[in-house]
């Protein structure tokens, strides 16, 4: 009787660590730059151990950053929507026609500073845009700091200079942005643009200081022009988005903490970590001897008019969806003034 009892209790103890690693949920999060990126070290890596600390270790990630899962950073968005990744960053902008409302904060001269604007993006995205998120949950969604343009060998200062250039740009309406200045676009994601830069593909990027150091931008060019003046020449927005089914698949204590570790403030803070690298990337330039000045102001107000097409002329691209895109656009605008007061 005792050896049956002892072969029961070591039966029964066998099965605990399997029944503790069956409640343990494993999610796989990928993403397009470096382990050493600020995205990774400042942002990705503090939620999935902030989720895995309120969880009490029931839920925890797998970070897969540089595409380790496979494929290119356009593909990002399809890998989380067919369950390749469970969670993905990645910029709408490389998906053109995908996020069409939601591009709305990309247009130029639009958004004000990092957080204020990304509590507006949240809103406004709840509000008009979550059609463009079928079969995914938005845990954040934010606007990176205002882009920067970085030129390998020529100060860049009226239109004039800029004219004919080759210049990366981020996004669909980045590349108008640009045409519209002058410049030639070339379109072409993060991880590409620093062997463009340094083969000569391109004359210089708009990048926001951010993603500098990880991409030895601040080796590739001489000179960094910014805007200045209350709204940002441009910016992208940015995405944190999570598998529907997976997150529908979680106990009703795991979708709390996702929850909890979502929404306006999450976005707000996530926006918070890349405004703190933009300080870090700004440096770099400063001190490897740089040349990072402002574009003056009475030449800024000429840029201005001249992007002012590109505005119009997507009112007139949504509009023609069948949803007012002025209204959308005055929407937007509204949101981002309420929040930067």
């Amino acid at each position: 009787m005792q050896i049956r009892r002892l072969a029961f209790g070591i039966a029964a103890a066998a099965l605990i660590p399997a029944s503790a690693s069956a409640q343990e949920i494993v999610l796989k999060v990928a993403h397009f730059l470096p382990p050493v990126s600020p995205a990774h070290t400042k942002f990705i890596s503090p939620w999935c151990d902030k989720i895995a600390a309120e969880s009490q270790g029931k839920m925890k990630c797998q970070i897969y950053p540089a595409m380790q899962l496979g494929g290119t950073p356009p593909q990002l968005l399809n890998q989380v929507r067919d369950g390749v990744a469970d969670i993905v960053w990645t910029l709408p902008g490389y998906t053109p026609g995908r996020f069409a409302i939601s591009e709305v904060f990309e247009l130029p001269f639009f958004t004000t500073t990092h957080e204020p604007s990304s509590r507006a993006l949240w809103d406004f995205v709840q509000a008009n845009a979550m059609s463009e998120f079928a079969g995914l949950k938005p845990i954040a969604t934010w606007v990176n700091g205002p882009n920067v343009l970085h030129f390998r060998s020529k100060e860049v200062k009226t239109l004039d200079d800029l004219k004919g250039m080759k210049v990366r740009a981020p996004s669909r309406l980045g590349n108008k942005l640009l045409a519209s200045l002058g410049a030639t676009p070339v379109g072409m994601p993060v991880p590409q643009m620093a062997e463009s830069l340094s083969k000569g593909v391109i004359e210089g990027a708009l990048i926001p200081w951010e993603v500098v150091p990880a991409t030895k931008t601040h080796e590739l060019t001489k000179f960094h022009a910014e805007s200045g003046g209350e709204y940002a020449m441009t910016t992208a927005t940015m995405i944190f988005v999570m598998n529907q089914k997976k997150y529908d698949s979680l106990s009703p204590e795991l979708k709390k903490v996702i929850d909890d570790n979502s929404g306006r403030e999450t976005s707000a803070w996530v926006s918070a970590q890349f405004k703190g690298a933009d300080a870090g990337g700004r440096e770099a330039a400063v001190a490897r001897g740089n040349t990072v000045y402002q574009i003056p102001a009475e030449e800024m107000a000429k840029w201005q008019a001249a992007t002012q097409p590109v505005t119009e002329e997507w009112v007139k691209e949504i509009s023609a969806k069948g949803v007012d895109g002025k209204k959308l656009h005055d929407d937007a605008a509204a949101l981002v003034k309420q929040y930067s007061k």
